[in-house]
């Protein structure tokens, strides 16, 4: 399995809707692309003031490597992207291997 993790910074001018959008196009996706088993959304609530300026957490969990792959060059993960450009100011993204 193949854990993604997307740690970003939003748009402090990124409307409720626009996060809302972007929230649905994530939690929906793993209907439309085959190989993601799960998908969770999580807005920073850690009392550690560690989190420099990245505020939401985004956590991919795909059945392999092909499979993450597949979802990358998808066109349902282009239309993700246009409702998830809107809230982003900057990301950070790391991969890795679970499980073996």
């Amino acid at each position: 399995m193949i854990r993604h993790l997307m740690l970003v910074e939003t748009k402090q001018s990124a409307t409720v809707i626009e996060r809302d959008a972007a929230k649905a196009a994530f939690l929906s996706i793993s209907d439309k692309v085959d190989g993601i088993e799960t998908v969770e959304w999580g807005e920073n609530n850690s009392p550690e003031g560690k989190n420099k300026s990245y505020d939401l957490a985004i956590v991919m969990t795909f059945c392999s490597e092909e499979a993450r792959d597949r979802y990358l060059t998808h066109p349902e993960h282009d239309a993700l992207k246009v409702h998830f450009r809107k809230i982003i100011q900057d990301i950070v993204v790391v991969d890795y291997t679970v499980g073996c």
